[in-house]
């Protein structure tokens, strides 16, 4: 069995939890047993109901009750994830004198010390990480095995995709609709499952913009576009991996080092953190050459690490 330990909300969002639905689908190809261990967020508790997923609501502010252990047990649990960043050493010993394997997803916490894996699929220039083993780069990043379904080469801009992120904790959406306005440029808004700006982008809107709130496969839907401008979490690389290039926002510090790493590898281009975005992009956007970076995606990306990263638990 493996607990599969995650937090989101709308200041975290939701790319912890799409990530290991994406690890939870390959554990169940190989016949395994898991539960979802989850804050108490009503969103989080939906999506998994709708995919039927066992899962049981934990407080995971608390590091004194041991209430790991009282999990482990329940479960007969042999591998426990996290995918949470940040741990706390307390909560990973909590773990480890279960004596079970713990491994952790992009932990610079000060419970990765502990883990028997830290998989460090979007760091990649650190090197203070910790653990047991250190599986790091985007060879490690789990993407969703249906982008394999609508890869395709992209050769010139027509359609625009503007998706960022399950919540846009700071509303940035709000912002590159004005970019486009003012620059005259058509786009579909898609609308995160906990998107909270709802009135600030109303006022925005004219009939130039459709709004898609709710999708079945963000990742079908990519297929529709040519450029999409995303944040700096896992949506581009996903976009990019399809062959869909992207314009790039950080919405938080550490998505920095994610677009410039993409954007070094001429998929995508980075335009800045979401307060100080470089707007002269959307001046020349038929400058950028997209079949190029539609084929640098397509070549240089693929979604095979989540069966890198089970060969590696399975030798632990």
């Amino acid at each position: 069995m493996f607990a599969i330990c995650i937090e989101s909300s709308h200041a975290k969002g939701m790319g912890h939890l799409f990530r290991m639905l994406n690890f939870s689908k390959y554990l169940q190809s190989k016949k395994q047993s898991f539960i979802f261990l989850i804050n108490d967020n009503d969103k989080l508790k939906e999506i998994l109901n709708s995919h039927q997923i066992l899962c049981e609501v934990v407080n995971l502010e608390d590091l004194n009750s041991n209430w790991e252990a009282k999990i482990i047990k329940k479960y007969n649990v042999l591998f426990w994830i996290n995918d949470r960043l940040d741990t706390d050493e307390k909560h990973s010993e909590n773990i480890k004198n279960q004596n079970i394997k713990l491994i952790t997803f992009d932990d610079l916490g000060s419970g990765a010390k502990y883990s028997d894996i830290n998989i460090c699929g979007l760091f990649f220039n650190k090197n203070n990480l910790r653990g047991e083993k250190i599986l790091k780069g985007v060879e490690y990043l789990i993407l969703n095995d249906e982008i394999d379904q609508y890869k395709k080469e992209r050769k010139s801009i027509k359609n625009i995709l503007v998706t960022l992120g399950g919540s846009d904790t700071y509303g940035v959406t709000i912002n590159i609709l004005k970019f486009l306005k003012k620059y005259d440029i058509k786009a579909t808004i898609h609308i995160g499952a906990s998107f909270k700006h709802y009135k600030e982008l109303e006022a925005e809107l004219t009939d130039d913009y459709l709004t898609i709130t709710y999708v079945s496969s963000l990742i079908e839907e990519f297929s529709k576009y040519d450029l999409a401008i995303t944040g700096g979490g896992i949506t581009p690389f996903e976009a990019n991996t399809s062959g869909l290039p992207c314009l790039i926002i950080a919405n938080e510090l550490f998505e920095i080092e994610n677009g410039e790493f993409l954007d070094s590898l001429n998929s995508s281009k980075f335009i800045g953190y979401y307060e100080k975005i470089d707007e002269s992009i959307f001046l020349n956007l038929d400058r950028l050459n997209i079949n190029f970076m539609s084929k640098n995606g397509l070549s240089l990306l693929n979604t095979q690490a989540v069966v890198r990263i089970y060969r590696e638990i399975e030798k632990i």
